[in-house]
């Protein structure tokens, strides 16, 4: 399908899209082709990505993505804008671009405490497994990006998973020779992974997978990897790659399993920071030895999402050259495909499918 030259063209075009219909049924199948609205954008997806929340909402549904059926589905990705709304001055036709997954209100309260994430009026967007995507005005207006000429769609696609990397590192507030270990070894866990040795950091992954273990010393370069698949002695772990086996300066939990919460927590020192990062399914509980949160003075943190900020910083970063994620991407599919490309990172064969619409 070509570019639509203009919104009316737009109202009489079908298009292709991936649609989410229940857990277990996403559906490829014709919709409507969007239009721009005063404020909006419509672009065409060049790449999207698979994501692990993706992933969980196909196998159990989500209740803040997924509210109406069938719905949208999808949310990373960059393209070509291809109509553009009434005043929108930003951007223009053939614009290449990368849009984050939301926006926030800059009114309520939490904004008002620059706690952006937390927004209680926060615009999801899903749907960038189709072949084109209208972008709401409030995320045109604060978390849209042109791309430079030398940045690819598969690059600036990782933009929004980059963007809670990002703030989840700053979380952690890593200093240089700092010991930091990642536990799972997602894109999220990898890209932390690369960000804490580019803040000088030594670094330990541990994870079950071989092709993500493989990819811990490849892609983030971790002067440490734990095969998760067997028993791990934590003892031999602490001794082995922190002095004096006290334990490491900075955890990241990036699975979201009590067991692996807990396990964290056991692998901090006196004074150590773990960052519980991995979001565990809701209701979820685990016990926590009250002596050792307060005599040891752990911190915990929970960074959750991203702002506008951190969108812009991962851009940055992809666009300096520091970081090159698309080492990630491990297997390309069509839109046809999105549920064999999601059984695929189920499976642990892929870790990102890049969708080709």
């Amino acid at each position: 399908m070509t570019l639509l030259a203009s919104n009316a063209l737009t109202q009489t075009k079908t298009m292709k899209a991936a649609r989410f219909y229940a857990p277990g049924d996403v559906r490829y199948e014709d919709t409507p082709c969007p239009l721009a609205g005063p404020g909006e954008l419509v672009i065409q997806i060049n790449t999207a990505l698979t994501c692990g929340t993706d992933l969980k909402t196909y196998r159990r549904g989500h209740p803040v993505l997924i509210k109406t059926y069938p719905s949208p589905f999808g949310h990373e990705g960059a393209g070509t804008v291809v109509s553009v709304g009434d005043n929108v001055t930003r951007f223009h036709m053939g614009d290449r671009v990368v849009a984050a997954n939301s926006a926030p209100c800059m009114a309520c309260f939490f904004c008002q405490k620059d706690q952006y994430n937390l927004c209680e009026h926060l615009d999801l967007l899903n749907g960038t497994y189709a072949q084109y995507l209208k972008l709401p005005a409030r995320i045109v207006e604060h978390n849209t990006h042109l791309l430079p000429d030398t940045v690819s769609f598969d690059a600036a696609a990782f933009c929004e998973p980059l963007a809670v990397s990002v703030r989840g590192i700053e979380a952690c507030n890593i200093q240089p020779g700092d010991r930091v270990a990642v536990i799972g070894l997602g894109a999220i866990g990898l890209m932390m992974l690369k960000l804490a040795k580019l803040k000088g950091a030594s670094t330990v992954a541990l994870g079950r997978s071989s092709l993500k273990r493989t990819m811990a010393q490849d892609f983030a370069q971790a002067d440490g990897v734990i095969d998760m698949t067997e028993p791990i002695d934590l003892q031999t772990v602490l001794s082995q790659y922190t002095p004096h086996g006290y334990g490491f300066d900075v955890v990241i939990e990036a699975v979201g399993q009590t067991h692996t919460w807990e396990m964290a927590l056991n692998l901090v020192r006196r004074g150590g920071l773990v960052n519980l990062f991995g979001g565990c399914e809701s209701g979820s509980t685990m016990a926590l030895d009250t002596r050792r949160l307060h005599y040891d003075e752990i911190t915990l943190v929970s960074p959750f999402h991203h702002t506008p900020r951190h969108v812009k910083e991962a851009l940055e970063w992809i666009n300096s050259g520091m970081i090159d994620p698309t080492p990630l991407i491990t297997h390309e599919r069509s839109l046809s495909q999105v549920p064999e490309a999601l059984n695929l990172v189920a499976s642990g064969t892929a870790l990102k499918v890049a969708i080709r619409p």
